[in-house]
């Protein structure tokens, strides 16, 4: 049996694959290779997963944020071999597992959209360009973080529309210096932005809302999908609650810029299985 596991800094999604080629799914604590052990990864699945999983895993993909290089992707690696031991091992980037999920075996251009942003060129087969990220300081185009950054900037200098404003400071009563205690001196600044985005989703119908949306997806399409060689030509699919939750205002930016849209998803696991399950059959 297949296990498949989709995993950020907070939350890691497992699927098995069944009998009847759907699958059985579990949720863990985040996995990330940058704040986690091999030791304390095997110690929290072997409480928390190993129970939920009645038969013998043959095959297990890991698809993870920070799994960056090969070192990162040995401290899971390492775990996963003391857990199910004599089953395969594959563990790669969470920019594979958007690749694998929405372009499959064809090439296109797979991006994430989601508290932060990435994208990719892909073959089919691999990775063979990547513009980097940069983190929601310097980068992160399009992304739940950029969005609420610009949302925050604009609400402390008194940009904001004054009906939104007093709508969102009812929402979020907190004081100028609680904004810049969280931005600059608390963990995890960029979660923090990014829990503004649904204030913009409530009031999308707000021509401010919908045009910093916009704004910041032309900004991501611009700084990163305009860099591969013949974008033009190619599917472009997006993975993530951002491009997922206003795929209005994406897909007429995509159209504006004569952008063929592919596949857009929340997340990539399910797809995952059945790529995972054609593949295995093709075998």
């Amino acid at each position: 049996m297949l296990l498949i596991a989709d995993s950020g800094s907070t939350k890691t999604s497992w699927c098995v694959s069944d009998s009847d080629n759907t699958g059985k799914f579990y949720s863990t604590n985040g996995i990330n290779p940058f704040f986690r052990t091999t030791e304390d990864i095997v110690a929290e699945l072997r409480k928390d997963l190993l129970p939920k999983l009645k038969k013998e895993i043959s095959t297990v993909y890991f698809y993870g944020a920070g799994v960056v290089n090969e070192e990162k992707a040995d401290v899971i690696k390492n775990a996963l071999s003391q857990l199910f031991p004599g089953a395969a091992l594959e563990v790669e980037s969470d920019l594979l597992a958007a690749a694998r999920s929405t372009l499959g075996a064809k090439s296109g251009i797979a991006c994430i959209l989601g508290t932060g942003s990435n994208s990719c060129l892909y073959n089919g087969k691999a990775i063979v360009a990547h513009v980097p990220p940069l983190g929601f300081i310097l980068g992160d185009e399009g992304s739940g973080a950029v969005l609420g950054r610009k949302l925050v900037g604009d609400y402390l200098k008194g940009i904001m529309p004054r009906n939104l404003s007093a709508k969102f400071k009812e929402k979020f009563p907190l004081q100028y210096a609680n904004f810049l205690k969280s931005v600059y001196k608390e963990e995890k600044p960029n979660r923090f932005l990014a829990g503004f985005v649904p204030f913009l989703k409530e009031n999308i119908e707000e021509e401010y809302c919908d045009e910093i949306v916009r704004n910041a997806f032309d900004d991501f399409i611009t700084r990163n999908v305009a860099k591969y060689k013949g974008y033009q030509q190619l599917s472009v699919c997006f993975v993530g609650s951002i491009a997922f939750h206003f795929q209005e205002q994406l897909l007429e930016v995509l159209d504006e810029k004569n952008i063929t849209p592919g596949t857009i998803i929340k997340e990539p696991l399910l797809n995952l299985l059945h790529y995972h399950l054609q593949n295995s059959k093709d075998e």
